[in-house]
């Protein structure tokens, strides 16, 4: 690997990385400038198959906007593969999902598979889906004690929790 391949596959995780981030935070906007125009998602294991960057952008922010949707997505393990200004990457998910309204935690486990492309020197996401390996929801009511501690959008992601 010579250093411009390091450099496009480290350009990629921040770019993955950056998605993510703009899910959780709900910034919907932000997505705009990662996703190709074109783009494809296929979520848990095709289920759920958007065509175009408006579709996948409309997808996440109807079911995922919600002040009481809470979502926290993290990746690791990369495997990304570059030819020239294509690449593809494969990505083990772990989320979490915790909905106030709907009295819900979820946890599960995936792998992304992406397909990316340079354009006009950046990378942007082309296709990303992934295939759960497992996921389970509880109903809140079914942990005793539960409660919301601290939220991005309800405490400005302060704790309420009182420490002395």
């Amino acid at each position: 690997m010579d250093p411009q391949h390091l450099v496009a596959i480290e350009e990629i995780k921040r770019l993955k990385y950056a998605y993510l981030r703009c899910i959780d935070q709900k910034d919907f906007d932000g997505l705009v400038e990662l996703l190709t125009e074109d783009a494809t998602a296929a979520y848990s294991g095709g289920r759920y198959h958007y065509e175009g960057r408006d579709a996948i952008i409309s997808f996440i922010s109807t079911n995922m906007g919600r002040d009481a949707f809470h979502s926290s997505h993290r990746v690791h393990h990369p495997e990304i593969d570059v030819d020239g200004d294509e690449a593809t990457g494969r990505w083990a998910l772990e989320d979490t999902v915790l909905d106030t309204e709907w009295e819900f935690v979820l946890e599960g486990a995936a792998f992304y598979e992406d397909r990316y492309v340079r354009r006009d020197g950046a990378w942007r996401i082309a296709h990303t889906g992934y295939r759960r390996s497992f996921e389970y929801i509880l109903p809140t009511s079914s942990l005793p004690g539960f409660r919301v501690t601290a939220s991005w959008w309800a405490t400005d992601g302060q704790s309420s929790l009182r420490v002395e």
